[in-house]
This record gives C-alpha cells, structure tokens and sequence, in this order.
C-alpha cells in the first residue's frame, strides 16, 4: 500500500500542506508514522478522503437527468468561434475542461466567458498515467 507525504497528499488534494495538517489534527484524515517518525497517509485512507471531499464541492441540479456520471461543474473561460465549430473552456476547481462543440450550440446556450456551465464527460477513450515507481 502506497504511503504519501502531507506535502504529497496536499498537492492531491489541491490545499495546503497545513490544511492537511488541520484535517488530520482534528481527526478527518487519518494519519501514521513511518519508520523514521514522519507523518504519512495511507493511499486508500487518502482516496476515500479525496472521494467524500470531492462529492460536495461541484453539485450538479438535481433538474439534470442523465447517464453521464462525470459532471464537472465550472466557469467558462475561454470561447474561441469559427464560422461553424467552437472550443470553450471551463474551469472546475483544479480542472481545466476543453471541448469543441458547434457554434450554433454556443449561441443557443448563451456560453459566453463568465457563464456556469457544467462539462459532462462520456467517453470510451479514457486515457490513465500513473505516476512513481511499479510495484
């Protein structure tokens, strides 16, 4: 089982080092000592934070239906047209979304730089790295 660093962990997590200090210190993530005294969190203790953290923080309505399961809800940031296609941009918390759609729906949405939107993301090509050494 992977171990990670609170520096590590923050990183993840996209906070501080110190609010993972609080976290841990008020007992909402739990955390060892390695073999030198170092505080380290484990890799699943540290998902499953992630996972509960992550439910709130980008709520999609409740008025929406649908089978997409990966919804992340942002701000536009960019809006770049073309006479027929568009790409736009959306910023969700630490993801930046892109997605080239056509013109007439920009418009008929009203997407424009400011705008809510969510990006919903159903894909059969879902490409996964994984960072550190192999087991």
């Amino acid at each position: 089982m992977p171990t990670y660093s609170i520096g590590q962990a923050a990183g993840l997590l996209g906070v501080s080092s110190e609010t993972v200090r609080r976290w841990a210190d008020g007992g909402q993530l739990r955390m060892d000592r390695d073999g030198a005294g170092n505080r380290v969190i484990d890799g699943a203790g540290l998902a499953a934070f992630a996972k509960e953290r992550a439910g709130g923080l980008h709520p999609v309505s409740d008025e929406v239906l649908t089978s997409v399961r990966n919804s992340f809800a942002g701000i536009v940031t960019k809006v770049t047209l073309d006479d027929v296609i568009a790409q736009v941009e959306i910023q969700s918390g630490p993801h930046r979304l892109v997605s080239v759609i056509s013109r007439e729906a920009v418009e008929e949405l009203g997407i424009e730089v400011g705008v809510r939107a969510t990006a919903r993301v159903k894909s059969t090509n879902v490409y996964i790295d994984r960072a550190g050494e192999r087991s």
